[in-house]
């Protein structure tokens, strides 16, 4: 199996590109379905085909969809919202206006991340292409199971002893809706589904993200900044694809300037995401919309070579052991010291990178050594880790970082 996430900044055509190599997979004999998370969805629109929250047939081995938050927000989020609205509503909220504010922010990306899980688990597709959000959305599609998983091991369990002793005390003398076993059931499976589709994501041989980009500055800075986050949560990156190109028998003056700049921002890409592959797909003569031209984008970008082949092999995240201690090597490609902080809290690292932070869980290894210091060389931050912390620091650390 393959999952393959195409994301870029809004207007790229990173939609047309998933669309092409959705049906470049089928054609190739794969299983695919192509599915779209962005909320503005233009999918169906691309294939100029109608599309539902169930998989449509398109043509012979691919389906496609358009999901919907709705369903599936009923289905794992049912018993956590039905608390949620006789919460509100026990506080004098109006029971639809509960309804609604019950549907949390972040929900849609939850949505969508169960969506891919669940046909990673069904097995009845090789090849899931996912027509992503624009690339703020994306992130963060991509950061919420890292932000879960930090409540759910710091917060839920206290939150769950604290329920269990305070409901039987309370319920008697106050008609306030606790929450449930079942309640905290609920948030406890959906954790798991969540932490296994991370696991999936971060799998380089089997889940890979690529960016879509136009030759124009501020898509390529979009980008860069994009590709930087990504290798900070652990997310392989293996090919960019650069859409739209002003082909070289166009001779019109009034493209000559155009080509020009395209022709050095090429450059740009070329040198700036080395060692990453780039493809290119030309500027058509006519929308890219419906089967027959997106079979033509799909011949232009990839011509002989199958879409679902690794084009890239990179370690975002790497450990090794040199003069005595180990070193931590993390992948952060356009960014500078400057714009990184980093901070040690027991068994976790937290890094900073420009407005996205990320908690490293720290491997069994490492949790005992302290931070020697920390170096940007290149393009990757080195986390150099030595002997053991003295267990009258680590109290001292604590007790500091708790005044904190």
């Amino acid at each position: 199996m393959r999952l393959l996430l195409y994301t870029g900044k809004g207007g790229v055509g990173k939609t047309s590109v998933a669309a092409a190599t959705a049906l470049r997979t089928a054609e190739l004999g794969y299983k695919t379905i192509v599915l779209s998370t962005d909320a503005a969805h233009s999918l169906a629109d691309s294939f100029d085909l109608p599309l539902g929250n169930e998989p449509h047939s398109i043509a012979p081995n691919l389906w496609g969809q358009e999901t919907q938050m709705s369903d599936t927000i009923e289905h794992y989020w049912g018993t956590i919202k039905d608390w949620l609205v006789a919460l509100m509503s026990w506080r004098g909220m109006d029971e639809i206006v509960a309804d609604e504010m019950a549907v949390l922010p972040g929900m849609e990306e939850l949505a969508n991340l169960l969506y891919i899980a669940n046909y990673c688990d069904q097995d009845d597709y090789q090849v899931i292409i996912v027509d992503c959000a624009p690339t703020g959305e994306t992130l963060r599609l991509l950061s919420f199971p890292e932000v879960l998983r930090w409540w759910m091991e710091k917060l839920f369990p206290i939150e769950r002893r604290a329920a269990s002793l305070i409901r039987p005390l309370v319920r008697p003398w106050l008609d306030i809706p606790f929450p449930g076993n079942d309640v905290f059931d609920s948030v406890q499976n959906l954790y798991k589904q969540l932490d296994k589709t991370r696991s999936l994501l971060t799998k380089p041989e089997l889940s890979s993200v690529r960016l879509v980009v136009n030759a124009e500055k501020m898509v390529i800075k979009e980008a860069q900044r994009t590709y930087t986050y990504l290798n900070l949560y652990g997310y392989s990156t293996d090919l960019v694809v650069c859409n739209r190109l002003i082909p070289e028998q166009v001779e019109d003056s009034y493209f000559k300037s155009w080509k020009e700049s395209q022709g050095r921002y090429l450059q740009v890409i070329e040198e700036g995401f080395n060692p990453l592959p780039i493809l290119t797909a030309p500027l058509f003569a006519q929308e890219v919309v419906g089967i027959p031209r997106l079979k033509l984008m799909a011949d232009a970008i990839y011509r002989d070579k199958d879409p679902t082949q690794l084009f890239y092999v990179g370690r975002p995240q790497t450990i090794d052991r040199a003069d005595g201690h180990y070193v931590l090597g993390l992948s952060l490609p356009f960014t500078s010291k400057e714009k990184i902080s980093l901070l040690r809290n027991n068994d976790e690292l937290v890094i900073r990178v420009g407005d996205y932070r990320r908690n490293v869980v720290l491997p069994h290894i490492l949790v005992n050594l302290s931070v020697e210091q920390a170096k940007f060389e290149g393009n990757q931050l080195k986390i150099h880790f030595t002997e053991p912390i003295p267990k009258s620091s680590q109290n001292k650390y604590r007790r500091k970082s708790k005044r904190g």
